[in-house]
């Protein structure tokens, strides 16, 4: 068997290994259920690649992320790997075909995505197929503790029963020591797993957060004084368009990106961006995802996200090659306003869940009794319209009862008719003039779509037709041609979601949720609100270490590049308030811990960002701690 070392300069090109690459890729050779923390641009793909080619067999990789598949499955083919993928938008007899070639064929890696795990037709092949490893890839998707939870990831360790003895690696990028723990419960790991976890430091990486009068101003500011490539993430597919706008009016080279483009269109604008033909890309967290473009030098979040996890994954495509680069949050107070409101939203009451169900049944028109392993296409946005309910209180709302076992919905392998006027309604009449032939149409999208001018709105061709009586394929043809002349953005839905009952229609009154569970997952979101709020109002922490210490990094020292570092770099303190201020300290913590806030106040004599200082200096040399309440001891004395 050749060593590790030498298939990686064999395929990849490289002499030496990355920091804990060999050690994660020693752990799965000795048969190891693995877990690895790999922060974003890491070399996760190395770890289970290398040990894979080592043995014979196919390797089993699970992911969500069909662009990541494609990708990958492309480098592995251009480096003589051959590597086969099974995902969404395939025909049935494609799947058959690469289910067979993985049984039959010298292949080393098949990709799939958890839900193709419990088809049947994947089951019916899984025995014939030799697999040596098996990769979880996004492993956090598992943890309902996690800022992603996809309930297809519970059925991942049912595999594990045929496929005894066979070691598995979990990769993410960031979880929390609450998310490691469940993860590892989640996939069945033995007793004897392993657990490795990169540093979090980026010593290179810029982090700042700005509350300006004008994000626009701002942003141009930025971007014309740090030069090179560059990426604006936004909330909506609209605000992607307006920022390239905005940026290509003041001379700067920029595109737009997101999931409601073709996939030639995506193609096209992420190759013109890594090949720097576009300076700056806007878009969606659609972008990134598998990109390897190390000469990134800014990345910033012109809206607030809504977790640390995603933050730290997209800011770290920033200075991928070690080169002084920027991570910039741009707020304002509304947005943190309506933040915190995203709780009551995601995480409803019981009658509000007991409506959406009760409804659900109706719709489908299941008798009492009924319904369990019966499937129906689904259209959630003639169901809310039809019982008048939020799309997104439904969105959370079916989830929950999928996460209760009650449904199946396949909405992640559905993606709807969208469309969104992306012209004023003068220009919009004059255009209607000129062709008045898709006047008939455009009214009925204006009646039937209120707030279609404003943003990306899910569509029904067929209901459309319906209202304008006109046949659905006319519809779609004058939509076509419309998008073609550039006064809407009309994407052509690409498969139907599914409801699948699982168990039978119960009456409302006994429809039993686990209300404990629900409220867990609620906190647990509200405390991810809390970090990503503290993050961006502390004007004081290292913003490199406070992430650090989120996921469970510890080791990580103030970075002294982001702004609150540079911030605390501009006091001067003197000798002698440096031995006060410490000397008072000390005496205050002697005989019980206290927090900053208190400390703070204790030594009022003092500025409060001088006292902030000495506090951080103290930590940094291990003279004080502070536990998980932030309360601060005089090191080796321990919490009181």
């Amino acid at each position: 068997m050749k060593e590790p070392v030498n298939i990686l300069k064999e395929y990849w090109g490289y002499d030496n290994f990355r920091p804990l690459q060999l050690e994660i890729i020693s752990s799965i050779l000795e048969g190891n259920d693995t877990l690895a923390l790999m922060p974003t641009g890491g070399g996760k793909s190395i770890c289970f690649q290398v040990p894979a080619m080592m043995h014979e067999g196919i390797c089993l990789v699970v992911t969500p992320l069909i662009a990541l598949m494609k990708d990958q499955v492309n480098n592995l083919k251009n480096k003589g790997i051959s590597a086969l993928s099974v995902y969404s938008g395939m025909s049935y007899t494609e799947v058959i075909k690469t289910l067979k070639n993985a049984a039959y064929g010298n292949f080393k890696f098949l990709y799939v995505s958890p839900e193709r795990l419990e088809t049947e037709l994947f089951l019916e092949y899984l025995p014939l197929i030799k697999i040596s490893l098996i990769t979880v890839d996004e492993a956090h998707c598992i943890s309902q503790w996690g800022y992603d939870f996809r309930p297809s990831y519970l059925k991942i360790a049912a595999i594990r029963a045929s496929l005894q003895d066979i070691p598995m690696l979990a990769l993410t990028a960031s979880a929390t020591l609450k998310v490691q723990n469940d993860i590892c419960e989640k996939l069945l790991f033995n007793k004897h797993h392993q657990r490795f976890q990169q540093s979090f430091e980026r010593s290179n990486l810029s982090y700042s957060v700005f509350n300006p009068s004008s994000k626009q101003n701002k942003l141009i500011d930025i971007l014309k004084k740090v030069n090179g490539s560059g990426i604006v993430y936004c909330k909506s597919r609209r605000r992607t368009r307006e920022i390239e706008e905005l940026l290509k009016l003041n001379g700067i080279n920029a595109g737009h990106y997101h999931a409601g483009l073709s996939n030639d269109e995506r193609n096209i604008r992420q190759e013109e961006w890594v090949n720097n033909k576009i300076r700056i890309m806007a878009c969606t967290n659609a972008f990134g995802m598998g990109i390897d473009k190390p000469d990134v030098r800014t990345v910033i979040h012109y809206d607030v996200p809504d977790a640390l996890e995603n933050y730290y994954q997209e800011a770290g495509r920033a200075g991928r090659d070690g080169k002084k680069a920027y991570a910039v949050l741009l707020f304002n107070d509304i947005e943190l306003a309506d933040l915190q409101k995203h709780a009551t939203i995601r995480f409803p009451d019981l009658p509000t869940i007991k409506n959406v169900y009760s409804s659900l049944v109706n719709y489908f028109q299941l008798p009492s009794g009924s319904g369990e392993d019966i499937s129906f296409d689904f259209n959630i946005d003639d169901f809310t319209k039809k019982f008048k309910l939020d799309v997104f209180a439904v969105n959370s709302i079916l989830k929950i009862l999928e996460q209760e076992e009650l449904i199946d919905y396949s909405e992640q392998f559905f993606s709807p008719s969208t469309a969104v006027f992306t012209t004023g309604k003068q220009e919009l009449e004059i255009f209607v003039k000129s062709y008045p032939q898709y006047d008939v149409v455009i009214k009925g999208l204006l009646r039937s779509y209120e707030g279609i001018f404003n943003y990306t709105c899910p569509i029904d061709e067929s209901k459309l037709a319906k209202f304008i009586s006109e046949k659905k394929e006319k519809v779609v043809s004058d939509l076509i041609e419309i998008n073609k002349m550039g006064m809407i953005e009309y994407t052509f839905r690409k498969e139907k979601p599914q409801i699948k009952f699982l168990r039978n229609r119960v009456h409302t009154s006994n429809l039993i949720i686990n209300q404990k569970k629900i409220l867990q997952r609620k906190q647990a979101f509200e405390k991810r609100l809390d970090a990503i709020l503290k993050y961006i109002k502390d004007q004081h922490l290292c913003r490199s270490k406070m992430m650090a210490v989120y996921f469970n990094d510890h080791k990580t020292k103030r970075c002294g590049i982001c702004d609150n570092c540079l911030r605390e770099k501009n006091i001067t303190i003197t000798k002698k308030e440096f031995e006060e201020i410490t000397i008072g300290i000390k005496n205050s913590i002697s005989d019980k811990p206290a927090n900053s806030a208190q400390l703070i106040n204790q030594l009022n004599s003092f500025k409060s960002n001088k006292v902030r200082k000495i506090l951080h200096f103290l930590q940094e040399e291990n003279m004080v701690s502070v536990d998980e309440d932030g309360f601060i001891y005089i090191k080796g004395s321990g919490p009181k």
